[in-house]
Order: C-alpha cells, then sequence, then structure tokens
C-alpha cells in the first residue's frame, strides 16, 4: 500500500523541526485545488503518522506547503527571508511510499524525494 509522509529539519538548530505548520494539497488538472492534510509538525518534525494513504492516494500532482517563516519568527530568529515553502511533486506510483523531507534554514531550504 502506498502513503505519503514528510519530515522537517530545521538545519540552523541541526534537528527536528518541531511545531511547524504543513499543508497538504492535491492539485488538479481541470479542478481546484483539494486540501487533503493540515498538522503541525511533532518533537521529531513528523506528522504523526502518513498524510495520504492507502486508496486516497492516487496518482497525480500534490504540494506541500511548510509555514516556515512562521516557525522560525516563533523560534526567535531575528531575520526571516523565507515565508511559505511550496514543493509540488508528482506521484505516478501510488503503491510506493513517497518521502518529502525538507531540509530548511529562514534563509534557504532542499528538498528530495526520500525513502
Amino acid at each position: 500500500m502506498g502513503a505519503l509522509t514528510t519530515h522537517v529539519l530545521d538545519t540552523t538548530r541541526g534537528g527536528p523541526a518541531a511545531g511547524l505548520r504543513v499543508e497538504l494539497w492535491r492539485l488538479g488538472d481541470d479542478v481546484a485545488a483539494a486540501p487533503l492534510a493540515d498538522f503541525v509538525t511533532n518533537d521529531d518534525g513528523r506528522a504523526h503518522g502518513p498524510l495520504c494513504e492507502g486508496e486516497a492516494f492516487i496518482a497525480g500532482s500534490y504540494e506541500l506547503i511548510f509555514h516556515v517563516g512562521a516557525y522560525f519568527a516563533d523560534s526567535g530568529a531575528t531575520r526571516v527571508f523565507l515565508d511559505r515553502v511550496p514543493v509540488r511533486f508528482t506521484v505516478d506510483r501510488p503503491d510506493e511510499h513517497y518521502h518529502v523531507p525538507l531540509l530548511v534554514s529562514p534563509f534557504a531550504y532542499s528538498s528530495y524525494r526520500g525513502s
């Protein structure tokens, strides 16, 4: 069974980004985008379970929106360049596990398809 997970690491602290808001949207070509999940990361920088899985996890385009500006402002950062980080990706094999990590600082980010 396929599933989608994510993990956020705060590269300024060298650890998980706990308390960071994340939204998941399914994007459609002919229909409006649909919200699928809205959560705050736990102490390990993760959601408490898969963001989408099973029959709800279908082929198509998705977007994760990481609210990093608010996270860093709440963490005491005096300067923050990034506000929201959108990561758009395509699921072509929904029977597989898709893991989308985000490594982030107030000024830069990186993402990839993890395992």
